[in-house]
């Protein structure tokens, strides 16, 4: 039955779900006991429901929560991919205001593993088969190793914490287990659930559709495999060799078990990826392995809405938006196709499609006379040139009619007369009339971020009633993982390439990547990586450049990045960047700036300049700022340290 889990999961989450106030593992308080608590199957997977909401959890960057500053845009506003509306939305690791912290920052070993670990204690003891006993362990090592998962990349050396602890524990008093052990462990736990979790053609009759099986495990190991693997070639931990080839393993299992990739049915350019997130049913997408359901009438989304609001802070910088590929498969520095960023229109232009279905093209309608919602099209054929590619919005209702179509609209069906809608823009004439920019659906840089942006969704004001499924764990993801994992294994060629990057430039309509094509010349402005004590960097390998590129566009607004710029040692080139909006004219800004590039800040409201690109932020480096090395693990926070001495010291530069 569609989205049955997440009620589920709410109700067992209500009746289940205990309070503890420190890192000791004790009983939930419920009215279940040991002695009748876990007897069944039907006991085991009611006591283990709360655990699908790991996947909406804030701590984990990729979490399905979607509402502003609180949601998967998180970690790649750290990455410095995107960033936060107004002043107060710098890049916290650009300008060094992480706070240090007492409590919380993640480090939790009571919400899921105190569950986790009573369920397992309890298996054995059971009245189920021996199959449905270990069913159940995988499902626990499942939850118990993606959870490890987030707190290893946070936090590298962790207690071990496997059996329910108490007061009298000595466990409870350990020290943290280097990195590298627990993620031993944790890679050990993953690949004996893969060998051992239940036939879906038996267990999902007993567990659901849409729950933990073999194909989730063998996602994690994909994720994992690839992320652990990098982490330790260039942290300098040695010992990855296992994890790539984990990593390609399952991944390739994967990729035969899921051949097909979503299209869409929109209509509109790369219409699979866009909708992949604008869905209200990913049971029926093909590439979909596990999903977070929502539903109207138990748990809604309001991520759709959200987007449509003034609230909504998140858009994107020009140095990002520079990294999307031409149609052609060339950079902007190399294609014919491009014509430059001068105005937004030719920005855009022969873009990779997937750009469109992240940030809201440019257009201009008239509003008819004043009358909203409805509008005609503008006098020149120029500011209808992405309504036609992305298609009209025709109904002008809330719910409309369609995904990302335009113009846009706020949730009360107000459209928006033009992109850019800037705050902080001056007036502006569209066919001789003078308006002014609207306050809902604005940005400063000029590039707003729509990832979850539908029409067909109904949207009210401070209601939560969006049902657009998100994706956990999809096929696209594990290509990207594979294309990776095969470069640093040396095996990486044009047949792989034709597997993994050429099937979703395929999708999203962008000319195929020819390996043999890219040299050191193919792009002079790629990355470079950051080894320990060398501050100039080192130029990234040209076609791993293009691999990591293909993943930053197509996970793009997803969570990744933040993981990613770390376990590359990639984040000085990312993070210190200076932030900047679009080219524009002086004359179209009121309350924004520009930016002066030789100083690397403001030019003033009484500069000289007459036009450039929109001043956001002063440049981090010229400010003495910047990204620091502590910053690739995060702080233990200090209670933790006093309540147990022996999780000293503190992770580098944290003490």
């Amino acid at each position: 039955m569609k989205k049955i889990i997440i009620s589920l999961a709410l109700f067992m989450g209500a009746i289940l779900t205990g309070c503890n106030d420190s890192f000791l593992e004790k009983y939930p308080v419920t009215d279940l006991t040991e002695d009748n608590a876990f007897k069944s199957y039907d006991n085991f997977k009611a006591f283990m429901w709360p655990c699908y909401e790991m996947f909406s959890n804030k701590n984990i960057a990729t979490s399905t929560t979607a509402i502003g500053r609180e949601s998967h845009y998180v970690g790649d506003i750290y990455a410095g991919y995107l960033e936060r509306r107004g002043a107060s939305g710098q890049n916290q690791y650009a300008f060094q205001t992480v706070s240090s912290v007492t409590t919380g920052n993640g480090w939790d070993f009571q919400t899921f593993i105190r569950r986790i670990n009573i369920m397992l204690s309890h298996v054995d003891e059971s009245e189920m088969t021996e199959a449905e006993k270990n069913h159940w362990k995988a499902v626990g090592y499942f939850f118990h190793s993606f959870w490890y998962m987030e707190l290893i990349d946070r936090f590298g050396d962790v207690p071990w914490v496997d059996k329910p602890l108490d007061e009298t524990s000595p466990e409870a008093y350990g020290s943290r287990m280097p990195r590298i052990e627990v993620a031993d462990k944790v890679l050990e736990r993953l690949k004996w659930a893969e060998e051992n979790i239940g036939e879906p053609a038996t267990y999902e009759k007993k567990d659901g559709s849409n729950t933990i099986n073999r194909d989730c495990v063998r996602a994690a190991i994909s994720r994992f495999g690839l992320r652990e693997g990098t982490w330790r070639k260039y942290h300098g931990l040695g010992s990855y060799d296992t994890y790539f080839t984990e990593c390609i393993r399952t991944s390739k299992l994967l990729m035969d078990a899921y051949p097909t990739l979503y299209t869409g049915t929109d209509g509109q350019p790369a219409a699979g990826y866009g909708e992949m997130w604008t869905t209200d049913d990913l049971s029926k997408v093909p590439g979909v392995i596990l999903y977070m359901q929502w539903l109207e009438t138990i748990k809604p989304g309001h991520s759709c809405y959200y987007e449509h609001t003034s609230s909504h802070d998140v858009e994107m910088h020009q140095a990002t938006v520079d990294l999307y590929l031409c149609k052609d498969g060339k950079t902007i520095d190399h294609s014919d196709l491009y014509d430059g960023d001068r105005d937004m229109y030719s920005t855009f232009r022969n873009r990779d499609p997937r750009m469109y279905h992240t940030i809201m093209p440019p257009y201009a309608v008239k509003d008819g006379n004043g009358d909203f919602p409805t509008w005609s099209y503008s006098s020149d054929p120029a500011n209808r040139e992405y309504i036609d590619i992305m298609g009209a919005n025709e109904s002008c209702s809330n719910p409309g009619v369609g995904m990302k179509r335009l113009p846009g609209q706020n949730w009360s069906a107000s459209l928006v007369r033009r992109v850019p809608n800037l705050q902080g823009g001056a007036k502006y004439k569209i066919d001789g009339k003078e308006y002014s920019p609207h306050g809902f659906v604005a940005c400063r840089s000029g590039y707003y971020v729509w990832k979850n942006w539908d029409n067909w969704e109904e949207n009210y004001n401070n209601a939560q009633v969006n049902t657009a499924d998100k994706p956990i764990f999809k096929i696209e993801e594990v290509l990207l993982n594979y294309a990776e994992a095969m470069f640093e294994t040396s095996q990486f060629d044009q047949t792989v390439a034709n597997v993994t990057i050429n099937k979703l430039r395929d999708r999203a309509g962008v000319a195929r990547m020819t390996v043999s094509d890219i040299d050191a010349n193919f792009d002079l402005k790629r990355g470079k990586y950051y080894p320990k004590d060398n501050t100039d960097g080192i130029l990234v390998d040209p076609v791993l450049w293009e691999i990591r590129r293909e993943r930053i566009i197509e996970l793009m607004g997803e969570g990744f990045g933040f993981y990613d710029v770390r376990r590359w040692r990639m984040a000085p080139w990312f993070v210190n960047k200076q932030q900047k909006g679009m080219w524009i004219k002086k004359s179209e800004l009121s309350d924004l700036t520009l930016l002066n590039e030789t100083t690397g800040v403001s030019d003033g409201k009484n500069g000289s300049m007459t036009e450039g690109y929109i001043y956001l932020f002063n440049d981090p480096v010229k400010d003495g700022k910047g990204w620091l090395e502590k910053y690739y693990l995060y702080q233990v926070p200090t209670t933790e340290i006093t309540l147990n001495p022996n999780l000293a010291p503190n992770n580098p530069g944290w003490e």
